[in-house]
């Protein structure tokens, strides 16, 4: 393991998968125990609605403003804002007037083809590949 430092935002590590525009702070080779993101929603989206069967997630709104749908139950965000979300938690975000920046963080670690799932159908750039499938705890 060694230390990492990036400059954020890098337009070169950002993609965009549905409405989400997502910087990897980690590359899969350097996560060790957790990833950690950059993630931007523009104004006037609304994402589909998530959940990690085995991540443990954490936001933490850098700028903007919107509203957490969890587990069904709409919550204002504002800069300076913390969710911590365990695994099985489902949810979506809702942007108006202004785009939503956070950083978002997983444990295990979590990406876009990996204990990522969605309740309805599944945005373009998601899903999951069929050798990075995890064993589910029952």
């Amino acid at each position: 393991m060694r230390f990492i430092h990036r400059r954020t935002p890098d337009s070169s590590r950002v993609r965009a998968l549905g409405p989400y525009h997502i910087e990897a702070l980690l590359d899969e080779a350097e996560e060790g125990l957790a990833t950690a993101y950059r993630v931007r929603i523009e104004p006037g989206q609304t994402t589909d609605v998530s959940f990690h069967k085995i991540a443990e997630e954490f936001y933490f709104v850098l700028a903007g403003s919107g509203v957490a749908v969890i587990d069904g139950t709409p919550v204002k965000l504002l800069p300076g804002d913390f969710l911590r979300l365990p695994p099985g938690t489902t949810h979506g975000f809702i942007t108006h007037d202004e785009a939503l920046e956070m950083l978002d963080i997983h444990t295990p670690g979590c990406r876009p083809d990996r204990d990522t799932y969605f309740a309805g159908q599944t945005p373009p750039g998601f899903g999951l590949k069929e050798k990075s499938h995890e064993p589910v705890p029952e």
